[in-house]
C-alpha cells in the first residue's frame, strides 16, 4: 500500500510541476474570451448559467471557448503547505520526493509567487480567484475580490514558508493580513459573539467555515505578536461558531436556507480553524465543540471501506476536497495516529477511483458520468497537500513512508 501511495503521489507530483502549478478551475467559465466578448456578462443568470455549464459537464469546452490556465492563490498557497511538509520529511532523513536543497528552492519560488498574486488597494495583504465568480445570484465576485478563504490559505502556507526560511518579511504580511480581516471584512452579531463576511462584497456575512478562518488568521497574528486586538475578535468569532454548532456536533454550512447543506469538508475547515485557534493562542475552552465535531465528522462522512461521502445524508458527488481534507484535519488535530487505518482506506480508495493515468486527480466521482478534468486547486493542490501530510505523518510515527 505504501508503495502505491508513493507511486501515485509521485506521479501527481510530476504532473503538476510540469504544469507550473498553472490550471483550470471548476468556476473560471468566466474567463472565457468568447463570453467576455458577448453583452451576456451583464446578466447575473448568463453567468451563473455559463458558469454552471462548465463545471458541470464532462467534457471540457475550456480549449474551445478560450478560458486559459492560469495560476490561483489559494492553490499555490495549498501547494506551499505541501512542499513545506516535504521538506520537513527530508529533515527527517526521507529525501523521496526531494533533497532539502531543492524543496527549498521550490518553497522560496512559491513564497514569491504567493505574495506576487496579493490583491492590491485593500488594508492589510489578502488574496482572491483568478476569475470572476457568480455565487448564485446572490453576489459576483469580480476577478482578484479578496476572500478570507483564500486569504486563510495563503497566509498558513507563508507560516510554514517562514518557519522554514525564518524570512522575516512573511511575518509581517501575516499581521497585515490579520489587518483585513479586521478593518475589510463586516462583523454580523451571532449569538454571544459575531460571524467575519466571506469577503469584501457586502452581505455575504452568513458562512460558518469563512468566519472561522478569519478567526485562524487572527490566531496567527497573536501567537506571532502577542497582541490582544488579535485575540478578541479571534475568541468571538469561534466562540459564534461553536454554539451554532448542533447537538449531535454537526454544523450546517451557512445561515440562510439555500445554505443548509451539511457537507464533508468544510466540516473539516471549521475543526482545522478551531484546532489552530488553539493551539495559537492556548484557549482550550472550545474543547469539547471540537471533540463532538470529529466525532461527528469521522463517522458520518466516511463509509467502513473507505469511500468518503459529500453529505451527511448522500454520497454522490464524491468530490475530491472530501479524501483530501480529512488527512489535514486529522493531521491538525493530532487525531492521525488513532484513526491512521481509515485514513489510508480513504486514500487508497481515492488513488482507485479518482486519479488518472497521467497523475493528477477527478474534480468528482458520480454514479453515472464522472468528471475527468484536470483542476489544479479544486483536484490537485488539495490532494498534493493531503498527501504530503500524509507521509509527514507516517514518517513521524517512525513507519516507513
Amino acid at each position: 500500500m505504501i508503495s502505491n501511495f508513493k507511486n501515485s503521489f509521485q506521479n501527481l507530483k510530476s504532473y503538476c510541476e510540469a504544469q507550473d502549478f498553472k490550471g483550470w478551475d471548476p468556476y473560471d467559465g468566466l474567463n472565457s474570451k468568447i463570453f467576455q466578448a458577448l453583452p451576456l456578462k451583464h446578466w447575473d443568470v448568463a453567468r451563473l448559467a455559463w458558469i454552471q455549464g462548465f463545471k458541470r459537464s464532462p467534457i471540457n469546452f475550456r480549449p474551445l471557448l478560450l478560458v486559459p490556465k492560469e495560476h490561483n492563490a489559494k492553490g499555490v498557497g495549498l501547494f506551499l503547505l505541501g512542499y513545506c511538509r516535504l521538506y520537513q520529511l527530508a529533515q527527517k532523513g526521507d529525501t523521496t520526493f526531494g533533497t532539502k536543497e531543492a524543496l527549498l528552492k521550490q518553497i522560496q519560488e512559491l513564497t514569491q509567487l504567493v505574495l506576487d498574486m496579493r490583491s492590491k488597494g485593500y488594508s492589510g495583504s489578502c488574496w482572491g480567484y483568478n476569475f470572476d465568480w457568480q455565487a448564485r445570484r446572490l453576489f459576483l465576485f469580480k476577478k482578484n475580490t479578496p476572500t478570507v478563504v483564500a486569504t486563510a490559505f495563503c497566509v498558513e502556507a507563508l507560516i510554514e514558508a517562514f518557519e522554514i526560511t525564518k524570512d522575516a518579511k512573511l511575518l509581517e504580511v501575516i499581521t497585515s493580513a490579520a489587518d483585513f480581516v479586521l478593518k475589510d471584512l463586516s462583523r454580523t452579531p451571532c449569538k454571544d459573539g459575531f460571524l467575519f463576511s466571506y469577503s469584501v462584497t457586502d452581505g455575504n456575512n452568513t458562512v460558518i467555515n469563512a468566519s472561522l478562518l478569519g478567526a485562524k488568521i487572527l490566531s496567527y497574528a497573536y501567537k506571532y505578536t502577542e497582541e490582544k486586538r488579535f485575540l478578541v475578535p479571534a475568541e468571538k468569532a469561534v466562540l459564534a461558531a461553536c454554539q451554532l454548532q448542533e447537538t449531535d456536533g454537526s454544523w450546517v454550512y451557512g445561515l440562510l436556507p439555500i445554505q443548509s447543506w451539511k457537507d464533508s469538508f468544510h466540516t473539516g475547515f471549521n475543526l482545522d480553524a478551531i484546532a489552530t485557534y488553539q493551539q495559537n493562542t492556548g484557549d482550550t475552552q472550545f474543547q469539547t465543540y471540537m471533540t463532538k465535531g470529529w466525532q461527528y465528522y469521522i463517522e458520518q462522512f466516511f463509509e467502513d471501506n473507505g469511500r468518503p461521502k459529500y453529505y451527511h445524508n448522500k454520497t454522490f458527488p464524491v468530490d475530491i476536497h472530501c479524501p483530501a481534507q480529512v488527512i489535514v484535519t486529522a493531521s491538525k488535530l493530532k487525531l492521525f495516529q488513532n484513526h491512521q487505518r481509515l485514513l489510508e482506506q480513504v486514500l487508497q480508495w481515492t488513488i482507485t477511483h479518482m486519479q488518472d493515468k497521467k497523475g493528477y486527480f477527478y474534480y468528482q466521482y458520480r454514479r453515472g458520468l464522472s468528471s475527468k478534468i484536470s483542476y489544479m486547486r479544486w483536484s490537485n493542490a488539495f490532494m498534493f497537500n493531503a498527501m504530503a501530510h500524509y507521509f509527514l505523518e507516517t514518517k513521524t510515527q517512525g513507519n516507513d513512508c
